[in-house]
């Protein structure tokens, strides 16, 4: 298409992006450098030259990411602060258990031990040990959700920015939990230290962390929170897993890595998964309040059997690894329990449509809006998730001596990947907009979420020491 010269002169006459950046823009730029300079001095010995550029290349994207969004520079001065009150705290502390003849985990331990009064100290008990900072977080989300949905229901503007200041505290625990979480690996022992991006424990830190971040741009992009309360339903989701995990199961220990993990690839191929696991969960969340607003405006009885047959397919599986069949018994409790669900989900269903009639269409977002993000947020997604692909067949390689091995988690990866570049090809070059995209969003949280925690619970492979 031809160019004006109006327009041409317009494009010359812009300024470039580094000559938009203030004062401030550059002394965060430095901050960066001199802390990434301050870690390569102190831990030098720690790493590598490829954990050297891996620290630059983020140190680079943090200064990148800052001065694209600033809001975000308020959270890592936040947590650059607290986790190195922590940091600093830490070593002493243990140092003097250690001389009283404890090692390196029991003195973390007995720290922030809620009945160990004689060793435990107070800011390490309630808020600095990775595990304080970890409930804290697990809290702010939850009742951040419980807030966004508040804000939603009475469309008061107070509750909505004590919502967003609640995901935004959530996120900072969150952050401080993991730079905290890997100070103490190191405490434990020079042998054990390690990232923590290891474990499903772990992993569903981050993967909080990195959906609520993502869902945080889009709000301040799109100036609207109603659709927080939606997005957060699956943080809490994760939340509750995580919790579950930690207590039911002790997956908040610190274990050394397994000879596979010892890698520098861990350190890029994890985070580059994760935002594209939380870019889709968050798709498929704005998919869903996008059919449940297009249902209440003009109800479809196909949609409610699509709904069923995907709770049927989803929910079979689940009862089967619950129940397994044994016998007539183990029958009748797998389809039981598959109808019980179908039949809480129908009632959800249908009350959450009366309540966004109750709402009012004119408060709630426009599903043009929401049909943009879900297109955005999977465009950022498949980028990071192709990334991560590719990134995890170069480390297969160096581990395992090939790129590629048909692992039930590799198969499965490349199975999402498919999914999400036919979404885009479909909505890019056929046109597709919609209930049909949404539903297909939603369907693929369902693939995204097997390929994530269904493989570590059905199959086994290379990836088994994942497995639950």
């Amino acid at each position: 298409m031809a160019v004006t010269q109006q327009e041409l002169h317009e494009q010359l006459q812009r300024r470039s992006f580094l000559r938009t950046l203030g004062p401030l823009d550059w002394i965060y730029a430095i901050l960066i450098v001199t802390g990434a300079a301050f870690a390569h001095y102190k831990y030098a010995y720690l790493m590598d030259i490829y954990e050297v550029v891996i620290m630059l290349g983020v140190a680079a994207a943090v200064i990148a990411l800052g001065w694209y969004w600033k809001s975000i520079r308020i959270l890592l001065a936040v947590v650059a602060a607290v986790s190195l009150t922590s940091v600093m705290l830490y070593g002493p502390q243990v140092a003097a258990l250690k001389a009283q003849g404890m090692d390196g985990r029991s003195a973390i331990a007995a720290l922030s031990s809620l009945t160990d009064p004689a060793h435990s100290k107070f800011l390490f008990k309630y808020f600095l040990s990775s595990t304080s900072a970890i409930m804290w977080m697990s809290a702010l989300f939850f009742l951040a959700t419980i807030t966004y949905l508040a804000h939603l229901f009475t469309r008061n503007l107070f509750v909505g920015k004590v919502a967003s200041a609640m995901t935004w505290s959530a996120v900072a625990m969150g952050l401080i939990g993991m730079m905290v979480r890997w100070r103490e690996s190191y405490l434990i022992g020079l042998d054990i230290g390690h990232i923590p991006v290891s474990n499903l424990y772990e992993v569903f830190i981050l993967f909080s962390i990195i959906t609520a971040l993502i869902y945080l741009h889009y709000e301040a992009k799109y100036k609207t929170r109603t659709m927080g309360g939606f997005v957060l339903l699956v943080i809490s989701a994760a939340i509750g897993f995580l919790l579950w995990y930690q207590f039911d199961r002790g997956a908040n220990t610190i274990e050394p890595l397994v000879p596979a993990l010892k890698s520098y690839w861990m350190k890029i191929h994890v985070p580059a998964n994760f935002i594209g696991y939380g870019s889709f969960s968050l798709a498929a969340m704005l998919g869903l309040f996008y059919l449940l607003i297009d249902h209440a405006k003009d109800p479809k009885r196909s949609s409610q059997i699509i709904a069923m047959v995907i709770v049927f397919v989803v929910g079979t599986p689940l009862a089967l690894y619950k129940f397994g069949i044994g016998s007539a018994q183990d029958v009748s409790l797998v389809f039981g329990s598959v109808f019980a669900s179908m039949a809480l989900l129908w009632v959800l269903g249908f009350g959450s449509v009366r309540a966004i009639r109750s709402i009012g269409y004119d408060n709630l977002p426009k599903v043009e809006v929401l049909d943009d993000i879900m297109h955005k947020a999977i465009g950022l997604g498949f980028g990071f998730f192709t990334l991560a692909t590719v990134l995890g067949a170069l480390w297969a390689a160096e581990a395992w001596g090939g790129f590629w091995s048909w692992d039930p988690k590799e198969t499965w990866a490349l199975i999402v990947w498919l999914n999400y570049a036919a979404w885009l090809h479909m909505r890019l070059t056929k046109g597709w907009r919609g209930t049909p995209l949404a539903w297909w969003a939603v369907v693929g949280l369902f693939v995204t979420t097997f390929a994530f925690l269904g493989v570590n619970m059905f199959l086994s492979g290379l990836h088994s020491y994942g497995r639950l």
